[in-house]
């Protein structure tokens, strides 16, 4: 018996019209709760710092656990790093990409790569043999044999592309918050040229200034500053934050900043026209967002909306005319 035939016994018209009324309010309500409710942006602001107090009398035990974790990691990195190097799997060129995406995403640490090529190499053998038991499990049960074909390519196509996804769209959120702070850091590095300061030190103290804020994009200035004050060329140092970031406005940042350092011009005036493009670019396309809601919004009132008005228009007609025919 199928599930709408089950479902067409357990609940009749009306009730199903009930539900569905329900529901439709339910959710209505909740829309225009989260529009129209208050925020209470300072009592928000409270519970954030009464959060972290919290957080920090309690380091003592989260730093005991993250203990245990970084003590069950370091026991499995040999096995992993045995596993990739007998698999012959660290090769040059294919090792570097692989780096430059895990230091896109966040993970620039030396077993980044390892822990990336066993996971990779692992996960879809056991996707791969997971599926297929599940699969014969199904083939015992009277389920369609559409969807247990469904699941095992899933399994497969999870396995064999779920780590690259993960990766990418970890990157992607943090570019995107790299992104939106970066009109604001461009700011306080005009504020502190302005100052007197010279590339290096603005750096310093914007990276330093933003490390709440920003955190992710604050991370790479702290690592270009280092890197200006060790490394011979600073035109390396300022390319190596471009290629970590992959990033087109800082790639437009650091060509700015490399041709200040070339020609000798005024860093302030590059650095204020640089801010005013990109602040102009993210309200354009906040522009382009709202532009679009009211395309995005037609499916939601088709779904939601449409069906409640149907219902309080013609449902006192259907139940009159219902109840009519039942007495006739």
């Amino acid at each position: 018996m199928s599930w709408l035939a089950a479902l067409s016994q357990a609940m009749s018209l009306d009730d199903f019209l009930v539900a569905s009324s329900a529901a439709t309010a339910l959710f209505t309500f909740v829309a225009l709760w989260q529009g129209l409710v208050a925020r209470d942006t300072m009592g928000r602001r409270v519970r954030e710092l009464v959060a972290y107090r919290t957080v920090l009398k309690n380091s003592v035990r989260v730093g005991r656990r993250h203990r245990t974790r970084m003590n069950l990691r370091q026991s499995t990195l040999p096995f992993m790093r045995g596993a990739v190097v007998k698999l012959n799997l660290m090769r040059g060129r294919h090792t570097e990409k692989i780096s430059l995406r895990l230091t896109r995403a966040g993970w620039r640490s030396k077993d980044a790569v390892v822990i990336y090529l066993f996971v990779k190499t692992v996960l879809p053998l056991a996707l791969g043999i997971g599926s297929v038991a599940y699969f014969a499990m199904l083939s015992e049960l009277p389920v369609n044999p559409m969807i247990r074909y469904f699941i095992l390519i899933l399994g497969f196509s999870l396995g064999m592309f779920g780590t690259d996804i993960y990766v990418r769209n970890a990157g992607d959120k943090r570019v995107k918050k790299m992104n939106n702070a970066l009109p604001d850091v461009l700011d306080l590095l005009v504020i502190c040229a302005e100052g007197g300061l010279s590339l290096d030190a603005s750096i310093t103290r914007v990276g330093r200034e933003m490390a709440d804020a920003a955190p992710e994009l604050a991370e790479e200035l702290a690592l270009t500053s280092i890197e200006l004050g060790f490394l011979p060329d600073r035109q390396t140092a300022l390319q190596n934050l471009s290629k970590r970031t992959d990033m087109p406005r800082l790639r437009s940042l650091v060509n700015s900043l490399a041709q200040t350092e070339r020609y000798g011009t005024p860093l302030a005036n590059t650095l204020r026209v640089l801010a005013a493009e990109f602040r102009d670019e993210r309200m354009m396309r906040a522009e382009e967002k709202a532009a679009k809601l009211p395309a995005v919004m037609t499916v939601p009132m088709i779904v939601f909306i449409l069906p409640a008005l149907f219902i309080v228009l013609c449902g006192p007609v259907a139940l009159k005319i219902m109840d009519l025919m039942a007495k006739s």
